[in-house]
């Protein structure tokens, strides 16, 4: 039986940490992560981020590797072999990148578009206002009727179909000749890049409208050094909560990625050591992520350009690298999007395979035939997402107080209400019914040391949930 007809498994414990960080290492490192650590005091997120990965996060990315693999099935029937009458989570758990894969390949277009832009030397008319604007909407005002929209309405629809199609060819190619081969292939050269344009960024210098010289470094002691001015007890609390919503963006749980990777790694890799491994390469990328952009976002455009948000990576980085000149800024930014492109492949290709694996272990389908039905429906719920800026356009309240379209309102369910459900679920059904021994015994079966137990135990039965409940809370705005 060859692997397009079975599950497949990783070759190995280098190919599973490969792809696991590859699937954590998106978007959300690159764009989100920088945007966050400038937003909240730069050094002070840091220190919060980094001992939420070491507690929280080592405790869910541990404890859903260890459900795959000890069940050998994906989110959606996983949790149902753990536990019976306990299948729900995984329906949850299902539903997450279900949501996810459209939106997130509807970005990874927006990301091809301007790799192409830059590649093809058109990176300041990528810098110029409105760029970003008029690719997303068509160069149509919202609400123009169909036979009014020119072809432009399509061209993001396009990119979407391009950068979905690499991910299923990927993901059709199996667990080790694709989403393995290619993570070997596309990971060391992402990080050398992310390493690259970091070391560059922190050599730049520029003279502002002041006539005062500032450099890369200056802006390095901004995202280093924690700023504690004007913290009170509710602002911190706030950046926690930030902290921890970045978690479920960098490592890739809570979304079923991690049950359907650990479910192909093999009984007698060392799971302790490969979780290691996938906490060290993350948050190494994140921190890169925020060395890659915030020195040069402070060198161009100040702290003002640092709190730019959502926009920063499509709006206000194109401004910065043509700021560096024509030459070398077409040349950086031809880099740094073609990194991010590298990072939201690995990433999207994990998400769709946590789908197809479920299809594949549920309705015990083919791996060609989850992977093409899959892919029809991100297509056709991807091109809802692009003519959201349109054709389709509305502006509606969410709980949180934010005004979203069709992405955000997607992006809402799943990011905010859905995983925070699929996390609590796992910590109950792991720290209170079948117990963290669970867990524990499936990670040390080779007789490897486990030692963060107490750790483990108090994060999984206590702590973890206490902290997902209020940030379901807060997601919901009741508090």
């Amino acid at each position: 039986m060859n692997e397009k007809t079975s599950r497949g498994s990783f070759r190995g414990s280098f190919g599973f940490v490969l792809a696991a960080a590859g699937s954590a290492v998106g978007l959300g490192n690159i764009w989100r992560f920088p945007y966050l650590a400038a937003k909240d005091g730069g050094g002070l997120f840091l220190i919060v981020y980094l001992a939420l990965a070491l507690t929280f996060g080592f405790t869910l990315l541990t404890s859903e590797v260890s459900i795959g693999r000890f069940t050998k099935q994906s989110p959606l029937t996983a949790y149902g072999r753990v536990k019976r009458g306990w299948g729900w989570i995984g329906k949850i758990a299902y539903a997450v990148p279900f949501l996810i894969l459209p939106y997130y390949c509807v970005i990874g277009g927006w990301v091809m578009k301007y790799l192409v832009a830059f590649a093809t030397g058109n990176g300041a008319a990528a810098a110029e206002d409105g760029y970003f604007g008029d690719f997303i909407t068509g160069h149509t005002a919202p609400g123009t009727p169909l036979k009014e929209c020119t072809s432009f309405i399509f061209e993001p629809i396009f990119y979407l179909y391009a950068f979905l199609l690499i991910c299923a060819i990927i993901i059709f190619m199996g667990v080790s000749g694709g989403i393995e081969k290619s993570s070997r292939i596309i990971m060391p050269i992402l990080l050398v890049l992310v390493i690259g344009i970091s070391i560059y960024a922190l050599t730049l210098s520029h003279k502002n409208d002041a006539g005062k010289t500032v450099t890369g470094l200056q802006g390095m002691k901004v995202y280093l050094v924690p700023d504690f001015d004007g913290l009170t007890v509710r602002k911190f609390f706030n950046i926690v909560m930030d902290a921890l919503g970045q978690l479920f963006y960098s490592l890739s749980v809570a979304m079923g990625i991690m049950i359907a990777y650990g479910s192909y790694v093999p009984d007698e890799s060392n799971l302790v050591k490969s979780i290691n491994q996938i906490e060290f390469f993350d948050t190494l990328v994140a921190f890169l992520a925020g060395v890659m952009i915030i020195p040069a976002v402070f060198v161009f455009s100040g702290k003002e350009g640092m709190s730019a948000g959502p926009s920063l990576m499509f709006v206000t980085l194109p401004k910065v690298f043509m700021a560096m000149g024509p030459k070398i800024g077409t040349v950086i930014g031809t880099l740094f999007f073609a990194m991010v492109l590298f990072a939201a492949i690995t990433s999207a290709m994990s998400v769709l395979e946590a789908i197809v694996s479920s299809l594949i272990d549920r309705f015990k389908m083919s791996r060609g035939l989850a992977t093409t039905l899959e892919a029809l429906t991100a297509l056709i719920l991807g091109a809802v997402v692009c003519l959201g800026y349109n054709l389709w356009y509305f502006e509606k309240k969410l709980p949180n107080g934010s005004t979203a379209q069709i992405l955000d309102i997607m992006d809402y369910i799943s990011n905010y209400i859905l995983m925070p459900l699929v996390a609590i679920g796992t910590c109950i059904l792991i720290g209170w019914v079948v117990k963290p021994k669970f867990v524990m015994d499936e990670a040390t079966k080779n007789g490897e040391k486990f030692r963060r137990k107490a750790l483990y135990i108090a994060m999984i039965k206590v702590v973890a949930p206490i902290l997902l409940v209020v940030l379901l809370l807060m997601s919901l705005g009741i508090i």
